[in-house]
């Protein structure tokens, strides 16, 4: 037999043999019958998503209710404690000392529930379930959301909520179960697989060059028009360093490795690189992309206008990453439909993303 903690959503139902699993972890004595029991477990079900979203909006949206059930829960659960667990302002929820000892308590112990009772239903019938996906604008819409279309093709009891945001998205607080990043370096405290590798390639349009001249060095664009991604602290700075195999291929004097920072200035700023690649297109100056955001020549637009590279033998660093991962909050059980939906990546992004540019002479 089971009862809903929040909302109709299959993944938040627990059986009555987790509720007391649930006591057993805690090593709890409680004189309470099962029935007493159900609601408290929601109501702390219900605080430790509050403590990760910090936000009865989100908490609400995440189990399926609505915003004035879950305060009217948590003061409820307050007065049974006979202490304050949660401050309220108009602008931040907040634990308590008393909030936060309970659910630093609790929340071991609902994270092995939760994957006890994925890793039962995972052991019979098709994969099945919700999965919320995050993932760069650019990269979702170009890349991804083919790979989406796909995948619910072949596995119809599987549903995606895809959320495209360039922000950095803490997974764990606002409930996302797959992240896909461009990074070096993923968190130690998550799941990673290696999707492929990308990379960063500088262009402009033959137009803008024919009229600016072509930079034979990255020195050279202090006097050009770049047209700038916001990221992190490098926006209005590029640090280059010299590829040593391009390098050794033309027989360069100059030093493989060689490290040049240079500032820079441009009439556009934008933090997505699809506005970027349009700018470049209209010829408005030289620009930084991820090769998946690199038009392939399909569109018309690209084949009126194609964009070439530009000092192809130097690479920008600290813009984007050297690999695409898909991320996961760590845990002891993946899902089953997590590990279709990453391996069907795995397979779709096995061979990179291919550019076929030519590289303008410096003149």
């Amino acid at each position: 037999m089971t009862f809903e903690v929040y909302g109709s959503r299959p993944h938040l139902i627990i059986p009555r043999l987790l509720i007391t699993l649930f006591i057993f972890l805690n090593n709890e004595k409680l004189s309470m019958s099962s029935d007493q029991l159900s609601p408290l477990v929601a109501d702390l079900h219900l605080l430790t998503v509050l403590a990760a979203t910090r936000s009865f909006t989100e908490a609400a949206r995440r189990l399926g209710v609505s915003k004035a059930s879950a305060s009217m829960r948590i003061s409820e659960l307050e007065r049974a404690a006979g202490v304050l667990l949660v401050r309220r302002t108009t602008r931040s929820v907040g634990l308590t000392e008393a909030g936060q000892q309970l659910v630093n308590e609790m929340q071991p112990a609902f994270e092995r529930i939760s994957e006890s009772y994925t890793a039962v239903k995972d052991l019979v019938g098709a994969p099945r379930g919700l999965i919320r996906v995050t993932a760069p604008v650019a990269l979702g819409r170009q890349h991804l959301a083919p790979c989406v279309a796909a995948f619910l093709q072949r596995f119809p009891d599987i549903h995606i909520e895809l959320e495209l945001t360039d922000r950095f998205v803490n997974l764990a607080n606002e409930g996302f179960d797959l992240a896909i990043r461009h990074t070096n370096a993923p968190s130690e405290t998550h799941v990673a697989w290696v999707l492929c590798e990308t990379r960063s390639i500088l262009l402009a349009s033959p137009q803008y060059l024919a009229r600016r001249g072509v930079p034979s060095h990255p020195s050279d664009l202090a006097a050009h028009d770049c047209l700038l991604y916001l990221g992190g602290s490098h926006s209005g700075s590029w640090t280059f360093v010299r590829h040593a195999v391009r390098s050794a291929k033309r027989k360069s004097a100059d030093k493989a490795g060689e490290r040049v920072g240079v500032n820079i200035t441009g009439s556009l700023k934008a933090n997505n690189s699809e506005v970027l690649r349009d700018a470049l297109l209209a010829g408005l100056g030289i620009g930084l992309l991820p090769d998946f955001s690199v038009p392939s020549g399909a569109s018309g637009q690209a084949q009126r206008q194609p964009l070439v590279e530009v000092l192809p033998d130097w690479q920008v660093q600290g813009f984007f990453g050297e690999h695409i991962y898909a991320l996961r909050p760590w845990s002891a059980q993946v899902p089953k439909a997590v590990q279709c939906f990453v391996e069907h990546l795995r397979r779709s992004f096995a061979h990179g993303f291919s550019t076929a540019l030519k590289s303008q002479p410096a003149r």
